[in-house]
């Protein structure tokens, strides 16, 4: 009888919220304790002197990044995904076909990153 609670799903999950939480309280107890300072407390600023200088981000070039970081991570999970099929049909092809394709993008977008 107590085999299956303590191996039922609602008791896993009380027992590990109630670990968490002592932990959570033992380090919050242990922990060093900061001194606050005048540029600590200030907004924004976490402890550092920030310069007024406005920071822009480059979109054009984030937006690139972020398509060859598309085309990668579609790339990776395709061949991930079929190169564990063992059967010899067509389908065995489509990796190598998205290979070509995602290689193609890529060099597409090269010259759009140099451009600046």
């Amino acid at each position: 009888m107590y085999a299956q609670l303590i191996v039922s799903l609602p008791f896993v999950f009380i027992l590990a919220i109630l670990t968490g939480l002592i932990i959570y309280l033992l380090g919050r107890k242990t922990a060093v304790k900061g001194h606050k300072t005048a540029s600590k407390t200030a907004s924004y600023g976490c402890g550092e002197d920030l310069s007024t200088r406005k920071f822009q981000v480059n979109v054009e070039e984030f937006l690139i990044y972020t398509v060859c970081f598309l085309i990668f991570d579609i790339f990776a999970f395709t061949l991930a995904t079929s190169l564990g099929t063992s059967s010899y049909d067509a389908t065995n092809y489509l990796p190598a076909i998205y290979s070509l394709v995602a290689l193609m993008a890529i060099i597409a977008l090269l010259p759009l990153r140099r451009r600046r």
